[in-house]
């Protein structure tokens, strides 16, 4: 027969998906299993013996069992605690101490067995074999610290006061840690023997030599009123520990012992030895103590004196660290001088001159020229020691020595500022013949530095010789190299205004055109004219021309912001002195912001994207461009009409290849028309819109130059000459995307 197909159970479908009302949670269902005890099992059946055959039957069994249990594992310790806890409940203490010894002749070293063994003699109350049991424990294991614990508390418990002294001095024998040691001090506290708990410390100080422990050592003598054998445990510390050894920790307990005293004065001395012989670096807490103790008991001078030490001592650390840190020894040497103490201050002087500058680099020779400068100035008016400050002859009255002084510097050193400071001694001594020379071989020096060109020529304005500082501007900005050359030429300008030469100072601009085209020499060009009153409105015309020709000028730049920059003022200068017509002529040139987007190049030449700019487009750019457009529409426009004959092609796929060729043709020449006549019909409209934007002059040339562009791209269509117009439409094409 054959096997029939066996249907699938059908699953019943859920009905109604959402969620009940009353969730349960996995809290829920475990508290709820808890509650019904679902995986407790029952306890086993209790065993009722109730005759002694059956008891040592039971027993039998038992001791079999465990015996099973260590023949199998002799090394499993927790087999022989079981078995020994169940001979002590059966009573079985001789039994359950057989079971102890054989488990420690297995394992002797094992801390569980021998306490566990000890705890069973004490519950039963064998005072002599728990003693017996420790004495071997203590012996065997002596650093096991939990045996002399229990054997000392056990011969306290049993009120055997010499017998736990005599197991804490075989402990101490041992010389275990510090906690064993105050354990012993606090059984002797117990029964009020200080005396032997002040042996003990003599003791524990030596055995573990430790600053805490002599501190507590002191705090003990001090707790029970031995105040004077507090102070001299204090002092042994300090000679223990010497001068090689110091901690402040000791010193602070020390210093507060005698503040608790009442002893102020002792403490301040405390810890102002402490200052003094522990190394800075390890006085932190110390500084921190003495403030405070200055603070609660000491005066002004004592609280500024803390703080002051505490100053140098970051001082100190900063310089060593770094000793060309200049900033840190200025800091220093200023503390150090408000002491009053003239070697200290020298001292520290010295110290901070004998660190050079690593480099010759000049940012860090002006602050240790500094550190000089500061040094004189302190042997001169401090110290008043004149021989040290031999460099300051002019507060002494000797110029001679000054000059030669300043003299060898600039021929060792020649510096600007140098040369500067001496020219103002010079011109303050009124010797100018001395201040020519200085300034000849300052320019020899330096012949760039637009400054010193500038202030000899200002010497010699002030002096009235005009013709000289013109020749010096003359020469200044003839040099081939200058370091802010639109500085000297405004000044040079500037100087030809104050002496009502205008004619000169027109000269300069034109000299200066010659050489740039920036927005700024002629909007400043445009200023002068305009500043410069003239009769019948010559000003106003010839600044007018001045921004004409900057315009013109910066046309052919490709930096629009300058011509845009330049425009704006004309504008402003037209609302303020034009007429209708000159504003409209500079509004009609004013340009269109537009927005557009360039490709970002990084220093290695790869893209990195888009970015949107901000340019300008001039109405003057786009009417000399005017067949860009147009060349644009027609390309769009040979496109469109191009989709003409292939469509026509499809609905005569059928017919005869001569038919094809004459129909193509056919529409090829209408699609020509429709364009030529497109174009034309563009053309016109292109020239109204342009014709309202600019003047009637500029709209008759462009008007020749359309009907040219226009003629020129008729007879390329008739020609069918694509190839060599291709390249103009494209262009015209991505120029009019650009301007949109």
């Amino acid at each position: 027969m054959e096997n029939k197909h066996q249907k699938m159970p059908k699953v019943a479908k859920v009905k109604n998906k959402a969620p009940a009302e009353i969730q349960i949670t996995a809290e829920q269902l475990l508290r709820e299993a808890k509650e019904r005890d679902l995986e407790i099992l029952p306890p086993p059946p209790k065993q009722k013996i109730s005759d002694p055959a059956e008891l040592a039957d039971y027993q039998l069994r038992r001791r079999k069992q465990f015996e099973d249990n260590i023949r199998k594992n002799r090394t499993v310790i927790s087999n022989w605690i079981k078995y020994a806890q169940w001979e002590e409940s059966q009573k079985e203490i001789q039994r359950a101490r057989s079971i102890w010894e054989r488990a420690l002749d297995v394992d002797h070293r094992n801390i569980t067995i021998w306490l566990k063994y000890t705890e069973m003699e004490m519950r039963n109350r064998q005072v002599n074999h728990a003693r017996n049991l420790w004495d071997r424990a203590v012996s065997i294991l002596p650093r096991v610290n939990q045996f002399w614990y229990k054997y000392t508390y056990m011969e306290e418990m049993l009120e055997n006061v010499p017998g736990a002294r005599a197991v804490f001095e075989r402990w101490m024998d041992w010389q275990p840690d510090e906690q064993a040691w105050q354990t012993y001090i606090n059984f002797e506290l117990r029964y009020k023997e200080i005396d032997r708990a002040r042996e003990i410390y003599e003791r524990f100080v030596i055995t573990h030599p430790e600053v805490k422990h002599w501190i507590k050592y002191a705090r003990f003598e001090e707790n029970h009123g031995f105040i004077h054998s507090s102070r001299q445990i204090y002092e042994r510390a300090i000679q223990f520990y010497g001068d090689d050894h110091l901690d402040e920790k000791l010193y602070i307990a020390f210093a507060k012992f005698e503040e608790n005293q009442k002893e102020h004065d002792r403490a301040r001395v405390i810890y102002k030895y402490a200052l003094d012989h522990i190394p800075k670096d390890q006085t932190r807490e110390l500084y921190k103590a003495y403030t405070i103790h200055e603070k609660k008991y000491g005066d002004r001078s004592g609280i500024e004196e803390v703080i002051v030490s505490k100053r140098k001592f970051q001082y100190e650390q900063e310089i060593l660290q770094n000793p060309t840190n200049y900033d840190a020894w200025f800091d220093y040497i200023r503390l150090v001088e408000g002491e009053g103490d003239t070697e200290v201050t020298r001292e520290t002087y010295e110290r901070a001159i004998a660190n050079i500058p690593p480099s010759k680099n000049k940012q860090f020779w002006r602050r240790y020229i500094y550190l000089w400068i500061n040094y004189a100035l302190f042997e001169e008016l401090e110290a008043r020691d004149y021989e040290r400050t031999r460099q300051f002859e002019i507060r002494q009255k000797n110029l001679t020595s000054a000059r030669k002084i300043l003299g060898m510097s600039i021929g060792m050193c020649p510096r600007d500022k140098l040369f500067r400071g001496y020219i103002d001694i010079e011109i303050q001594l009124r010797e100018f013949d001395r201040c020519r020379r200085l300034y000849e071989k300052f320019l020899e020096f330096g012949p760039e530095n637009c400054v010193t060109w500038m202030k000899f020529a200002e010497l010699e304005t002030l002096l009235g010789d005009i013709d000289r500082a013109r020749s010096i501007y003359e020469l200044a900005i003839n040099q081939p190299r200058l370091d802010m050359p639109e500085l000297l030429w405004k000044a040079y300008i500037d100087f030809e205004i104050s002496q009502d030469e205008p004619e000169n100072a027109r000269q300069l601009y034109e000299r200066l055109l010659e050489r740039t085209s920036h927005v700024k020499v002629w909007l400043s060009y445009a200023k002068f004219e305009l500043n410069n009153q003239t009769e019948d409105d010559m000003n106003v015309r010839l600044s007018r021309r001045v921004f004409e020709r900057a315009n013109e000028t910066l046309k052919n730049t490709v930096e629009k912001e300058a011509r845009v920059l330049l425009l704006e003022n004309w504008r402003e200068f037209e609302n303020t002195h034009g007429d209708e017509n000159c504003k409209d002529k500079v509004n009609n040139k004013m340009p269109r912001r537009i927005k557009k987007r360039q490709k970002v190049i990084d220093e290695d030449g790869i893209e990195q994207g888009w970015e949107e700019v901000f340019d300008y487009i001039f109405p003057e750019d786009e009417a000399s461009r005017p067949n860009l457009k147009l060349l644009a529409a027609a390309k769009n426009w040979k496109k469109q009409a191009a989709d003409t004959p292939l469509e026509e092609n499809k609905d005569n796929s059928n017919s005869s290849i001569d038919d094809k060729t004459e129909e193509n043709e056919s529409s090829q020449k209408s699609s020509s028309d429709r364009i030529r006549e497109k174009l034309l019909a563009s053309a016109k409209n292109w020239k109204k819109k342009i014709g309202s934007a600019i003047t009637e002059d500029n709209s008759n040339s462009n008007e020749n130059a359309n009907k040219d562009d226009r003629e020129s791209y008729e007879i390329n269509n008739d020609s069918s000459n694509e190839a060599n117009s291709t390249g103009d439409k494209e262009n015209g094409t991505e120029q009019m995307e650009t301007e949109s």
